[in-house]
This record gives C-alpha cells, sequence and structure tokens, in this order.
C-alpha cells in the first residue's frame, strides 16, 4: 500500500493464510514428503519449522517484503501538515540551537507540555525543515502513543531499510534501531526520529517473558542522528542522559493576538485589537481553542465582542474536564468553546450530523480513524436515529395548517458521513484528511474527552456498540492491507480503553476476538495470547464460567498458545473445553465437534498419525451427519484425514481421497476458489509420492498457470508451485531443467522478497541440491 500527496508509507507483505499447515523439519531434504494438517477455519498448526497460514496448504511460506532497501532520502511515516496560520514561536529556535556542525545534532529533545498548546506543530515544523534543507537522509514520524504503534513503525523502517523480515515485528524493530549505529567504513546516514505524543515512558521499554531480551525503544546515540520527543508527561525516565528538556507552553498575549488576526485577516475580517485580547485571555491562550473560536468567528460571522458574550453565557454549563486534561483555570473556557463549535458545525449541510459523529470518534483511536469506520452502515444508522432534532424537515403546509408535523429527514448516506467530517474539520474540532484513508480522522484527546463526558449512560453505550459494529464491518477477513489492520487494531485498543463494560452487554462483541486473532495472525503472537487471557478473565467474571462467549474466549487462548509453540499445553486445553462443550452443550452441537477437531489436530502433533486418522474418521461421520456433506467445516475435517492419512504412510489413501475431495470442491466452490487449488496442490504432491511422477509435474504445471491468472506471479502461493514443481522435474529425471527452475526462482523470490527471507534461503537450498546432483551426473 502506498500513500501519496501526505508523505509515502509503503507496506509489504500478503496475509499468511494456512489452516493446519505442517511444513518439513530443518535439514529435511528438498522434496521429501511434506505432511499436512488442516484444522477449522481460522486455527492454524505448525511444528519442526513449519509455518501455519490460515486457509492455504504448502510446503513453502512465503511473504511479500521490500524488493530492495530503499533509498537515501527516504520518510517513514507521514508529518503532519503545517497548521493554518502557523506562526514561529520561541520553542522553535530552542530546537533548532541544539543544531550544530553542519547539520548533525547529539542531542535528544524533549518537548513536554499539556494537550492542545502545539507539540506536534512545533515537532511538525522542525522535521518538515530538516527535511526540506536537505539535511537528512531518513526521517522516521512516529505517533508514539504506545508501544505497539512505535514496534510497528521500528518494523516498517526495518522493513524498508534494512530487508527486515515483516512477519517478525519485534526482531525487525530491534533490526532497524542497530541500523541506526554507524558502521566503520559504511557512509553514514544522517537521520531524524520524531517520537510523536509519548504516553508513558514505560513503552519505551520492551519487558518480553525471557527477562534477558529487554531492549529500550530508545533510538541509540550516534553524531549523525536526531531525536525529537513529545510527551505530555514530566517524568524524570524521560529526561537525563543528554536529553534535552523543553518545555512547551501556551500562547504568549502577544502570540495569541498575531494568531487570531492573521486567521482573520486571511478571510478579509479585521476586529478591534483590545477585543482580540480580552477574547485571548478568556481562552487562556491556548493555542487549539485559538483556532477553533476563530474558525467559529469566520464561518458564524459573529464579532469577537459577540462571541465573547455566548462564551460567558455558556461557561458555568461546562465545567467537568478532568484536572489532568487541562489545568483548572483553562477548563472553563476550553470546554465553552469546543461547545459553540460543535453547535456551529451541527447547523452546516448536512445539518445535524456533526455533533453524533463527534460522539462516535470521540471512543476511537485519537491518533488515526479510518475512513471506511464511520461511514460504514453502522455509522450511518447511528446518524441516522441521532440527528439533532432541528435538522428535521418541516412538511409543506399553509402557515394556518394547525397541527404542523415534522416528517423525518431521509436516511443519511456515505456522501451526507463525509460531509460531517467535513463540518467538523472545518470547525477545527477533528483534522479530516482523505489523502490517508486510514488515518482519516484524528481528534485530540481533549475534545473526545469534553464529548465523552456529556454521555448519558445509555448514550456511551449505544454509541460504544455501534463503533465496536462498525470497526468489525470495516475489518477485512483477510488482512491484505497491514496498514488498515494496524490503524483497526490501534482504534479497537482505544474503543476498550474508554468503553469497555459497554462490549460485554448483553454479550461479548465479536470485535474483541477479532482484534486477538488480527494480533496473532500479524506475527504479534504473544501479544494475542495476552489479549485472550485478559478476554477469559473478562467474560468469566462478567458473563460467567459456562458462558459460551468464556468458551471461545478459552479456544481462542489455547489456539495461540499452541501457536507460540506449547503444543501440548494447547492439547490439554482442548481436551478440557471439550469436556465443558459436551457437558454443556452435547456431543452433536457444533461448537462441540470444534472442540473435538481442534483436540485431534494438536493431539496429532504430538502423538501417533494412525491414532489421528481414526479419531478425524469418526469425526467426519458425525460433522457429515449433523453439518451435511458441503459445510465447510466438513471440508475441513476431510482435508486433515486425507493429511493424515498420508503421513501415516498410506499414500495411495491419501491420493483417493483428495481426488475425492477436489470434484466436491469444485462442484461447491468453484475452480477458482484459493481452497480449490490448494486442494490440487495436496493431490498433485501425493500423486508424485505415489509414484506417479511424470502426472505431478504436469499437474503441478498446470496448477502454476492457474495461480498465476488467478493470483498473480508475485503470490506466496504461486511461488510454492513453482517450487515444487521444480523440485518433481528434478525428481523425474530432468535434473538440469530442475537447476533452471530454481535459479529463475531464486531471481524472482530475492527480488519479491529479500535474500535473507526465508523462503528464498529454502529455494538457495534446493538449487544448491540440484546443482551438485546436476554435478555428480556428468
Amino acid at each position: 500500500m502506498t500513500a501519496e500527496e501526505t508523505g509515502k508509507a509503503v507496506a509489504a507483505g500478503d496475509e499468511r493464510t494456512v489452516t493446519g499447515y505442517r511444513g518439513p523439519a530443518p535439514g529435511s531434504s528438498p522434496g521429501s514428503p511434506t505432511s499436512v494438517h488442516l484444522s477449522h477455519t481460522g486455527d492454524a498448526t505448525a511444528t519442526n519449522g513449519g509455518t501455519a497460514i490460515s486457509g492455504y496448504v504448502h510446503t513453502l511460506t512465503v511473504q511479500r517484503a521490500p524488493r530492495e532497501p530503499a533509498a537515501w532520502p527516504h520518510q517513514v511515516g507521514v508529518i503532519p501538515s503545517e497548521a493554518r496560520s502557523f506562526q514561529h514561536r520561541a520553542e522553535a529556535d530552542r530546537l533548532r540551537t541544539a543544531v550544530e556542525g553542519g547539520g548533525t545534532a547529539v542531542l535528544t529533545q524533549v518537548l513536554t507540555g499539556m494537550g492542545g498548546v502545539g507539540k506536534t506543530q512545533l515537532a511538525a515544523d522542525y522535521a518538515r525543515a530538516a527535511w526540506n534543507d536537505g539535511s537528512l537522509d531518513v526521517l522516521v514520524w512516529v505517533t508514539a502513543s504506545a508501544q505497539s504503534p512505535v514496534v510497528s513503525a521500528y518494523a516498517q523502517a526495518g522493513v524498508e531499510l534494512c530487508r527486515a523480515d515483516p512477519d517478525d515485528p519485534e526482531r525487525a524493530a530491534q533490526q532497524f534501531l542497530a541500523w541506526l549505529v554507524p558502521k566503520s567504513g559504511q557512509r553514514p546516514c544522517r537521520w531524524l526520529i520524531v517520537l510523536d505524543d509519548v504516553a508513558d515512558p514505560s513503552d519505551l521499554i520492551v519487558h518480553p517473558d525471557d527477562p534477558g531480551t529487554r531492549y529500550s525503544l530508545w533510538p541509540p546515540g550516534s553524531p549523525y542522528g536526531r531525536v525529537l520527543l513529545t510527551t505530555r508527561r514530566r517524568d524524570a525516565a524521560l529526561f537525563g542522559d543528554g536529553r534535552r528538556r523543553i518545555e512547551v507552553g501556551l500562547f504568549t498575549p502577544a502570540e495569541s493576538v498575531t494568531y487570531l488576526a492573521s486567521v482573520l485577516e486571511a478571510r478579509g475580517r479585521t476586529e478591534p485589537v483590545d477585543q482580540l485580547t480580552a477574547l485571548a485571555v478568556d481562552l487562556g491562550h491556548l493555542p487549539l481553542a485559538l483556532a477553533q473560536a476563530a474558525a467559529y468567528l469566520i464561518d458564524s460571522g459573529d464579532s469577537a465582542a459577540a462571541y465573547r458574550d455566548l462564551l460567558a453565557d455558556r461557561a458555568t454549563a461546562l465545567t467537568d474536564l478532568v484536572p489532568d486534561a487541562l489545568p483548572d483555570e483553562q477548563a472553563t473556557a476550553l470546554s465553552a468553546a469546543w461547545s459553540l463549535s460543535i453547535d456551529r458545525a451541527d447547523t452546516l449541510r448536512p445539518a445535524g450530523l456533526a455533533r453524533p459523529m463527534l460522539h462516535l470518534a470521540s471512543l476511537l483511536d485519537a491518533n488515526g480513524i479510518p475512513q471506511s469506520v464511520l461511514t460504514g452502515l453502522p455509522a450511518l444508522v447511528y446518524l441516522d436515529l441521532h440527528r439533532t432534532a432541528s435538522s428535521t424537515v418541516q412538511a409543506r403546509r399553509p402557515k394556518w395548517w394547525p397541527g404542523r408535523r415534522q416528517r423525518p429527514a431521509p436516511p443519511v448516506t456515505t456522501d451526507e458521513a463525509i460531509g460531517a467530517l467535513r463540518a467538523l474539520d472545518r470547525l477545527n474540532l477533528i483534522d479530516h484528511t482523505p489523502q490517508t484513508p486510514h488515518q482519516a480522522v484524528r481528534v485530540h484527546r481533549l475534545i473526545q474527552r469534553a464529548t465523552r463526558d456529556t454521555h448519558t449512560p445509555n448514550q456511551h453505550e449505544q454509541v460504544a456498540r455501534t463503533a465496536a459494529d462498525a470497526l468489525l464491518l470495516a475489518w477485512p477477513e483477510i488482512e491484505r492491507d497491514t496498514g488498515l489492520a494496524q490503524a483497526l487494531r490501534a482504534n479497537c485498543d482505544a474503543l476498550t480503553h474508554h468503553a469497555e463494560a459497554a462490549l460485554y452487554r448483553p454479550d461479548t462483541h465479536a470485535v474483541l476476538y477479532c482484534l486477538g486473532r488480527s494480533l496473532g495472525r500479524s506475527g504479534q503472537v504473544n501479544a494475542a495470547i495476552e489479549h485472550f487471557e485478559h478476554l477469559v478473565t473478562s467474560t468469566r467474571s462478567r458473563l460467567g464460567a459456562h458462558h459460551p462467549d468464556t468458551l471461545t474466549a478459552r479456544s481462542n487462548l489455547a489456539f495461540w498458545r499452541g501457536e507460540a509453540g506449547d503444543v501440548a499445553g494447547a492439547a490439554q486445553a482442548f481436551a478440557d473445553l471439550l469436556a465443558e462443550r459436551e457437558r454443556i452443550f452435547g456431543p452433536d452441537h457444533p461448537e462441540t465437534l470444534t472442540a473435538r477437531h481442534n483436540l485431534i489436530g494438536w493431539q496429532a502433533e504430538t502423538g501417533d498419525a494412525t491414532d489421528a486418522v481414526e479419531a478425524y474418521v469418526y469425526l467426519l461421520t458425525d460433522r457429515e451427519r449433523v453439518l451435511g456433506p458441503d459445510h465447510p467445516d466438513t471440508l475441513i475435517t476431510r482435508n486433515d484425514l486425507a493429511s493424515w492419512r498420508g503421513e501415516a504412510g498410506d499414500v495411495a489413501g491419501a491420493v483417493e481421497a483428495f481426488a475425492d475431495l477436489l470434484d466436491h470442491m469444485t462442484r461447491v466452490l468453484g475452480p477458482d476458489h484459493p481452497d480449490t487449488l490448494v486442494t490440487r496442490q495436496n493431490l498433485a504432491s501425493y500423486r508424485g509420492e505415489a509414484g506417479d511422477v511424470a502426472g505431478a509435474v504436469e499437474a503441478f504445471t498446470d496448477l502454476l498457470a492457474d495461480r498465476e491468472r488467478v493470483l498473480g506471479p508475485d503470490h506466496p502461493d504461486t511461488l510454492v508451485t513453482r517450487n515444487n514443481l521444480a523440485s518433481w522435474r528434478g525428481r523425474a529425471g530432468d535434473v538440469a531443467g530442475a537447476v533452471e527452475a530454481f535459479a529463475d526462482l531464486l531471481d524472482h523470490i530475492t527480488r519479491v522478497l529479500g535474500p535473507d527471507h526465508s523462503g528464498s534461503q529454502m529455494v538457495q537450498e534446493n538449487l544448491a541440491f540440484w546443482w551438485k546432483k546436476a554435478r555428480s551426473a556428468r
């Protein structure tokens, strides 16, 4: 994914989607039999060096990565756009005085101050100037509100600059930090890293389960590097060690008046200086409040004196801002300014939608909300139901007609939802940048807090459940766009933080399960385990130990523990879960059958393949009886049964089973469905293992053509098919053809994934193997 205009961000990688794949053990000879295990959709199994990906089965797993390290100069992350009528401040001069020696800096600089004083804008101005004057080779802008976004940003930089593995974000982040250290004999890199809005100093220290792997996310000291950090915090941990602290305060009185006058003058407006001076005092010289007031004056046409009268009239109505969010002497003026701005935004077309839109945004990620979340069907329904009363349309009646009635406005459309966002943007209540769709809406946390404080308990729950519905609808089943997935996870985290209790009434919202699975599929397995541990605890305490949601959370937790390497623990957890589901639901309930399926799969990984075959035979009988032969769960069980038959030594039985399954899947799913193509690959492999080597070559040749047509030449499954075809060509006696095919594949996969990717290394090993075979045959 590449976003233009506001900068450039590149996300590389495809979703790992195989259920129950077990790859070859490390060091096994190329072309050796490969065992496959498919589990329930969403589950995956991998041991002995294999990689599990939900929905596909193959002997080589690859993932897209940068083709080559990005050329300098290179930017990672998007610098916020310059505020309207941005003015130079003394803090900007203090930032630049630390730069010495022709553009190099040795100090880490920390901008600290209360929310709304303009820390981010100062940092953006500094970064933009450094980038534009050519003093930087690499610029990384990080929205550092939590540890996960920092790791993700560093990992993205590692992928783009160091060819790091996108499958392992933490390792990629560490590789990037190590890359920043100057290397002898290499051209020095002049870099700037901006960590914007650090919420907690502890977020910059990673504490994995192994104490020996603790590491810091602070960039390393370098004579060629600069670090700029913004935060509301004043913890001692943020300072010292050569870090320069810069306090960012309110506008000075002169700056406040200059700002108000310049904004108004740009729109052809003038106001008496004494009124602007008094208005600045009323607003406490807070830059954010001044910006909103100026926008209100421009759009409404009111004078500064009239605005001050309105502000004074509303001052006693909104006084509930939390002290740590804003100093006491500023709370009243700030909340009143927002209230007036919301009222004005609600009158703009489409009338009556700005306020409910802000209610939705107040529970999501302040640093960026995907536009699709706020314009999807759940949001549209919410806007329609909560449109302010003044927006209803009067029915056409004579003025003298008794009992004039109002009729509801037509249902809210997507364009109207976007119009509501534009209205809020006009009043500086949000920043709406459609050019960055995954972070199209940014809202200051203080505005969010002031909005949430107006919620009634019932309204709070309605908004929370709607936001959860909107996130779930926007979440793709297959996360091809890693940037979107990261944004959705951040928004779900924010929603949980602000309104977790509402997500368990009347039951556990599905978005909480979606969040955990997304974490695991993105490579953050430990984070997925932590998430589901919390979910199990929460569902048990809120809904009861035997509630279906609690059992579902336990199932997810068991799965990801197995993915983390605790196969025996996963098997035991599923055994316990199966016993409980049988007691609560009965033996034929679909959830009970799923628990049986998972238990068989995890036990098979540590036990006898023959036992797995027998267990799957019984399960298949029950699933066909209960669910029918065409149900996806039934097809999954048939696939697993065929795989374990081959693993147990019944290769002929596996061939027959996969052939029957292929006919069935082609009829039910279609010939081009990814699962159908996977079954074709399994059948081709086992035909070759059964002795029909020429048939395997022919089958893989046909499959390669179809996968290139359906998935494209760079898709992981297409590359896997090329790898298998080359191997079977060699086993069919065409050693020279195998060498040539592997050489071509190595060039291709290195270009797509980079030379350090595991897939590239496996192909290189296969090429070496067949090259030796070719030499020995001479």
